[in-house]
């Protein structure tokens, strides 16, 4: 059975960091060791949150723990998302080094949630050079937003071409997959949004209807069900297929409910059978 340890945040009401990726990959038959950054009464969204900010030392505390469980040598894949702060991002980073020491053959997905085009940076401004510089480095798969892809590689998007580029420039630093997603470019009709995934067999894109609307946990479901679909052994044409169909599946669900948060109970078999599919198309 597949394995993965996913390190973010956590909130006790709605769907976002592993309150949206754990139940998901599980309803997939992945199994998850979910160690929590933070423990809040929601997400920050919000505007108003209560409960604690983990330490650092707590995070690796629990990695720890689980080593000593002798289980890391079946771990596949480790998973992280929003980091919050520099010492949170070693953690993360040591807690990599030790699985892929336990097994050789494990992968670290790193979501880089640093921003999006509606709010810029929204990190630490210490957090972001340092997963530009340190913790991309450390990656075999990302899945930064657009925002975040010009972030990472200084290179601006405006064409398709564009966003090839800044891939390539993103995967000559180290991760050798890349899935951006939110992707709007000079080609992108204005009733859709795109997917698009690189790696060394190629490159493929997807568009699926853009919403009325957004929702937070979105990116942190996306990068959970694309690993999990990696970890199946399926070429990445059909993880980006897969990964398109479950979002928008769980997305298009939330907005009929008109609900802010995730509908992803309700929803739940969007994500082992969606109702819907879409065409992914090779480039270049």
């Amino acid at each position: 059975m597949t394995s993965i340890l996913s390190i973010q945040s956590s909130v006790a009401y709605g769907h976002v960091g592993n309150s949206a990726a754990t139940f998901p990959l599980m309803r997939r038959g992945v199994e998850v060791w979910p160690v929590i950054t933070v423990h809040f009464s929601n997400h920050t969204g919000y505007g108003a949150w209560r409960g604690p900010m983990l330490g650092a030392d707590d995070v690796l505390d629990v990695v720890t723990g689980i080593d000593e469980r002798g289980v890391l040598g079946r771990c596949d894949a480790v998973l992280s998302g929003y980091q919050g702060a520099p010492e949170v991002s070693a953690a993360i980073l040591a807690a990599v080094d030790l699985v892929k020491r336990r097994n050789p053959a494990a992968i670290y997905c790193c979501d880089p949630v640093i921003g999006d085009d509606d709010r810029g940076v929204y990190v630490r401004p210490e957090l972001a050079p340092l997963i530009k510089d340190r913790v991309l480095p450390a990656a075999q798969v990302v899945t930064p937003n657009q925002f975040e892809l010009e972030y990472l590689t200084d290179h601006p998007v405006t064409t398709l071409a564009d966003v090839l580029a800044a891939a390539a420039e993103l995967r000559r630093r180290g991760p050798r997959t890349v899935l951006v997603t939110s992707v709007r470019h000079e080609q992108t009709p204005a009733d859709q949004v795109e997917m698009v995934a690189v790696d060394d067999t190629g490159a493929w894109a997807v568009r699926t209807p853009l919403l009325p609307r957004t929702f937070n946990g979105t990116g942190d479901l996306t990068a959970a069900m694309f690993l999990a679909a990696l970890l199946d052994g399926v070429g990445l044409a059909e993880a980006l297929a897969r990964t398109a169909a479950i979002v928008y599946g769980v997305l298009d669900a939330t907005w009929a409910a008109d609900a802010r948060e995730l509908q992803l109970v309700a929803a739940q078999d969007q994500l082992v059978a969606p109702t819907r599919t879409f065409e992914v198309t090779a480039l270049g």
